[in-house]
């Protein structure tokens, strides 16, 4: 069976410019499921290496709680690359690569990563990666950029230089990338990885934004890069599973329960079998809602049984 790699709540991956001590000190203040430590677009070319400096210190001694850490370095064809890599020793969770084109990208990325693990002592693949397909060239190649490495743990799709990429007008109503946001889920979900949408810029339109991720949650994405904290809450409350969700979720773990209980391979609900898809959709409803503690201690138990292998 696929490996399921949606082992983090990523609804919301807010990015935070590497070279800003003090908003670095408080990364996991903000509220974010995970935060983006920048080295890329929110940091001139003249600070790279204070940045660098900047954000593996905070790597070291920020206390980050249950926060994913995550840091974007340079693209792979800048000069920044290499040198983003050999100094943030102080191990993230995973890194984000921007601009992925291809998978030599990703087996670029891979290389170097595996031989500064090597040198750190640290297990072979144990740093993820999310690549953001932001190109023509990378929604073309999306899915041999997905199946590129196991360290992928998510494809963050990014809107904004996609559209200069390929010319077109960047729209709130977001036609123009229906094609490219579809894209990157089906890659995504085709090796168990997160879909992480592109970023919502007007941060006084919350009305937009509210909308923009629903329709982003409607093609699959499972979470949203951001770009300020406001933005938090909202994306928040639109990922959240709804009452009638939560309760389908329920029904699902109970009907698997009853059959396990009766030595039976196959359950069923409302006179349909429950495959494997149906049961993994259930169990990512009910962490969803453990986690906003949208549900009480005796569904955590529902959770745990459909963990357990139930399914």
């Amino acid at each position: 069976m696929m490996e399921d790699k949606r082992k983090r709540l990523r609804r919301t991956m807010l990015f935070l410019p590497g070279n800003n001590p003090g908003i670095l000190q408080n990364a996991a203040l903000f509220g974010a499921d995970c935060v983006i430590l920048d080295l890329e677009d929110s940091v001139s070319p003249s600070e790279k290496l204070a940045a660098r400096n900047l954000v593996r210190h905070a790597l070291e001694s920020v206390e980050f709680g249950d926060v994913e850490k995550v840091v974007r370095v340079n693209a792979t064809t800048t000069p920044f690359f290499r040198q983003d890599l050999e100094m943030i020793r102080a191990r993230p969770d995973a890194i984000m690569l921007p601009k992925v084109n291809s998978a030599q990208d990703i087996i670029d990325f891979d290389n170097l990563a595996s031989s500064i693990e090597e040198e750190e002592g640290i297990q072979n693949g144990s740093t993820g990666l999310v690549p953001i397909i932001e190109t023509a060239q990378g929604v073309l190649n999306v899915w041999e950029i997905a199946r590129a490495s196991s360290r992928i743990v998510a494809l963050n799709f990014g809107a904004e230089d996609f559209s200069a990429s390929v010319g077109c007008q960047r729209t709130k109503e977001g036609d123009e990338i229906f094609h490219a946001r579809n894209a990157t889920v089906l890659a995504a979900a085709a090796i168990g990885a997160d879909a992480i949408d592109t970023v919502f810029i007007d941060v006084d339109d919350e009305k937009g934004l509210i909308e923009d991720t629903q329709l982003a949650k409607k093609l699959g994405m499972t979470g949203k890069a951001v770009i300020h904290p406001r933005q938090l809450d909202p994306i928040h409350l639109v990922f959240a599973p709804t009452a009638k969700e939560i309760e389908h979720a329920k029904r699902v773990v109970a009907a698997l329960r009853e059959a396990k209980e009766k030595g039976s391979g196959v359950a069923s609900l409302d006179r349909r079998m429950i495959d494997a898809p149906v049961a993994a959709r259930a169990k990512r409803v009910l962490e969803l809602a453990v986690a906003m503690n949208l549900i009480d201690d005796n569904d955590e138990k529902d959770k745990k049984e459909i963990q357990g292998g139930g399914a």
